[in-house]
């Protein structure tokens, strides 16, 4: 069998993939902390026809080596996590990091490891726990879930997390800060759903750990109340890369056509 094909074939799946990818991003483009994704390729291991002679000098140069290629294969799936727009909603549990670092939530207190998230559309529930549109905790700087004081009147949410609470008594309270989570390879960090990310060992080599925002020791961005951020999805990159995709695939598509007219003309010698 002609090995143009079998390249084809592996060119067609690696499009069909990137074309995958592209689609996930345009359909995301307009959810909040959502991070783009990247296809990037690699050639298969090339097959040596024949190899490499040494030069002697005064008698012969050398010869370089013949090697044919095999096709194409994934080579990573990265995902960008370059700054989304803020959008501004004057909602005070609107919270945007401007900068590095995640927030932190959990599903209930006795969760062992948090997820992290760039999503900062928070609310306030019955019993007055700060949670994310799905109902889970956001944790403080401590760790802890956030729960306001029960006579608190009105609050504000300061660049470093620390959320001022407003008493009826005319006194306040800041007592608490929203925790922000920095990581070393946001690269490394899996997805699980809901603009949610999963800390893995090559995001983190230890445990994570709880700071706050606006934070110059650990690196972390301010928090701006008021807004979220917005994917960081480029539409016209977007549709640049989906007609680069589709003509890749229709090349591919190509190739195996031509393969197969060819090993057509093969069976025809017999006749």
């Amino acid at each position: 069998m002609l090995k143009s094909m079998y390249s084809g074939v592996s060119g067609m799946r690696g499009f069909q993939t990137k074309l995958d990818v592209i689609g996930n991003n345009i359909a995301n483009v307009n959810t909040v902390g959502f991070k783009s994704g990247r296809v990037m390729f690699k050639d298969i291991m090339s097959q040596t026809v024949s190899g490499v002679t040494t030069p002697v000098e005064g008698t012969n140069g050398g010869v370089n080596s013949k090697q044919i290629g095999l096709g194409t294969s994934i080579g990573s799936v990265d995902t960008l996590h370059t700054g989304g727009s803020a959008m501004t909603t004057n909602n005070p549990l609107d919270l945007r990091i401007d900068g590095d670092g995640f927030f932190a939530v959990k599903l209930s207190p006795d969760q062992e490891a948090p997820f992290l998230t760039r999503a900062g559309d928070f609310h306030m529930d019955a019993a007055r726990n700060l949670v994310t549109s799905d109902g889970m905790l956001v944790l403080s700087s401590e760790g802890a879930p956030i729960t306001l004081d029960p006579a608190t009147t009105a609050f504000t949410i300061s660049q470093d997390g620390t959320i001022i609470q407003k008493l009826g008594d005319g006194t306040t309270n800041s007592d608490i800060k929203i925790g922000v989570v920095k990581v070393t390879n946001p690269e490394g960090l899996e997805k699980v759903g809901g603009s949610l990310y999963r800390s893995t060992p090559n995001a983190n080599l230890d445990d994570l750990v709880y700071t706050t925002a606006n934070n110059v020791t650990d690196g972390t961005g301010a928090m701006v109340a008021g807004q979220l951020e917005m994917s960081n999805v480029d539409l016209t990159g977007e549709f640049t890369e989906m007609i680069v995709a589709q003509r890749g695939f229709q090349a591919n598509s190509r190739i195996i056509t031509t393969s197969d007219e060819v090993l057509q003309e093969v069976v025809n010698l017999k006749r």
